[in-house]
This record gives structure tokens, sequence and C-alpha cells, in this order.
């Protein structure tokens, strides 16, 4: 505590910095998401489009009787299922070969109209195609969830949250506030979040060919010195204040804390930036708006909390440590006194 009080911060390998209701404005914690305004702000989702592989059932209607294909009352219009080949077409009875890769739905229906038009089958042909097997609308949920697998967009999958909880949520032994989810689009990791994000409003929307893994990452802050319950804590929510973090090991212990001497140690970003210098947060207890200070202090993961020990404390263990030498001293004493005596 006196080094880090004494010395200027351009001396030591990082910067000291006195928590006060000014300077805490820059280290609050992030604030709730609203869900529902977030879910609106969210893209939508991308087109569904046909690829190689994906298996198509077409049927074709005219709205009159006595042209080649039937009515939409009778049936016969369903000309089979169609396996785009690899060269991204289907063969259609009455058509012929028609591109379709990289088309959605509405667009190959369009198409297969124009070429039913051209050829003369039709004068006015209604045109339905669905998917019957996706095979390239997929994404793939794997890792710390009941039941990984690979889902369809076309089953109404939308977000990362939404493909969890149709893989039955996570494992019974992962809690949300530990869950870590990776994205990968495309071969590249395009986004880490914490679940629990997710959860509270930062959901993102799927692409076909995502990739979702799900893993525990423990997010803990230790705490040390003269508090009623020293050691590693589960953060257990994003926007964990000091305040809470204190309460959390049950404050400080009232016969060793020094009031003035609350500190958080925290590292610089060493991965991103090497040169990143680390920082050290004080707190003067003693200050009645250094309670509402705290309030604001938002806990990061592994960030260090130390208590200080009372001045006076420090004392009182020098002259117990002093007390009990003399002791020691004065019966060994007395034990040689005797023993001589007798």
């Amino acid at each position: 505590m006196n080094d880090a009080s004494s010395r200027t911060t351009e001396a030591l390998p990082f910067d000291v910095i006195d928590l006060t209701p000014t300077t805490v404005v820059a280290y609050r914690p992030p604030a709730t998401v609203d869900v529902h305004s977030a879910a609106i702000a969210m893209p939508a989702l991308g087109r569904l489009t046909v690829s190689p592989g994906d298996v198509l059932k077409v049927r074709i209607f005219e709205p009159y009787d006595g042209a080649v294909f039937p009515t939409i009352q009778k049936p016969g219009a369903d000309l089979g299922t169609q396996r785009v080949a690899d060269d991204g077409s289907i063969d259609v009875p009455y058509v012929g070969t028609v591109a379709v890769v990289g088309l959605d739905l509405t667009r190959v229906e369009q198409r297969i109209a124009e070429r039913v038009k051209a050829n003369g089958k039709a004068q006015d042909p209604q045109v339905i195609v669905e998917f019957v097997a996706d095979r390239t609308n997929t994404v793939m949920v794997s890792g710390d969830v009941r039941t990984p697998t690979r889902l369809s967009l076309l089953d109404g999958t939308r977000s990362i949250v939404d493909a969890i909880n149709r893989c039955g949520g996570l494992t019974q032994q992962l809690p949300a506030a530990q869950a870590e989810v990776v994205l990968r689009r495309n071969g590249q990791v395009v986004l880490v979040a914490q679940f629990s994000d997710l959860l509270a409003g930062h959901d993102v929307q799927l692409q076909k060919g995502d990739e979702i893994v799900v893993r525990s990452n423990s997010r803990i802050f230790t705490v040390l010195g003269a508090v009623a319950k020293a050691g590693n804590v589960e953060l257990t929510k994003t926007n964990m204040t000091l305040l809470e973090a204190l309460g959390a090991v049950n404050g400080l212990n009232d016969e060793r804390a020094n009031k003035t001497g609350v500190y958080v140690f925290r590292m610089g970003d060493v991965q991103n930036n090497p040169n990143a210098r680390g920082r050290v947060f004080r707190l003067d207890l003693f200050q009645p708006v250094s309670i509402f200070v705290a309030q604001q202090f938002g806990i990061q993961p592994r960030d260090v909390l130390y208590v200080t020990n009372a001045p006076l404390y420090e004392y009182n263990k020098l002259l117990t440590a002093i007390y009990r030498t003399f002791s020691i001293v004065g019966v060994a004493k007395g034990s040689v006194t005797s023993t001589t005596t007798f």
C-alpha cells in the first residue's frame, strides 16, 4: 500500500488510479441489453438458396381444365423430386434442364414458369417448389450441449440461442454464466461470446454452413487479504460491481481490514497489446461516497481484489510475535533454574 501510494506511476510497471465519482465513469460495467430492442436491431436472415445436393419437389398447375397441367383442385401436378446436380441444375418433366443453383425458391419458381411459357406448354402456369431434403441450409451444433447435431434452417432455426435450445440446451454440469459460445463461419471464427450475454439480448442470426461450439470457460476473479472469505470467485453475471464482489466474500474483516486500502489489480491486454500497462485501482471506503463509487466499478475476469491489513493489526502481529518469543525464553530459563536448584 505504501509503495503504490508514495511512488510515481512513471517508476512503476502499472498505473495507479484513485477511484472517485469522476474517474469511475470510464470503468462502469456494461449496461444490461434490452432483449426486445436488440432483437429488432438484428439483421434479417439471409435468403435460403439452392445448392448442389439439395432435393426439390416441383408442382405445376394451370388455372383451367383441358391443358397439359391439371388445375390445383385435381391431383397429378406433382412432377416428383429433383436432386440438384453438381452443375447446379435439375431436370423437370415437360420443361427440361433448369439452372437453379444460387437461387431462392421464389426465383426457381419464376424460372420454371418462364421456361414452361417459352416451350408453349402452358399459358399461365402456377409453379410451387419446395425443399424435400435440405443438404446445405444447415448449421452444426457441438460441444457442451445435451444433443449435438446438425440442424436445418428450414425448420425455423434462426439464431444461436435458438439452435442451442433445439439441441436440448446446455449440459447439466455447465451453468449459463460459465458457458462460452464460438461461432465459425466460412472456416473463420467470427464470434466468441458468453452464453449469458447471448441470452441477455446479444443473440446472433445464423447463416447456412455456420458451426456453433459450446464450451466451458470459467470466469473468475481472485480476492485476497483482509476479507471474511478469500479465494477464487466465479463471475455469475457480466455486470458485477466491486461492491457486489465484496459482498460475495462476506465483506471486509472488521478486525484486520484497512478501509483506506482496497485495491483492484488488473492486467493489460497482453494478447492484443503486449505493451499495455497494468492498472491498480485504489478505493478509500472511509469516504461515504466510495460506497456509490463501488456500485459503479465493474469487475472483470482475472481481476485481483486485495484488501490491506490495518496498520494497528500489523503492529499487533509484531507485538504478539515478540511476546511469544519472550514467553518461550522465560519458560526455558525457568526450567533451567528449577533443574539447577534440584
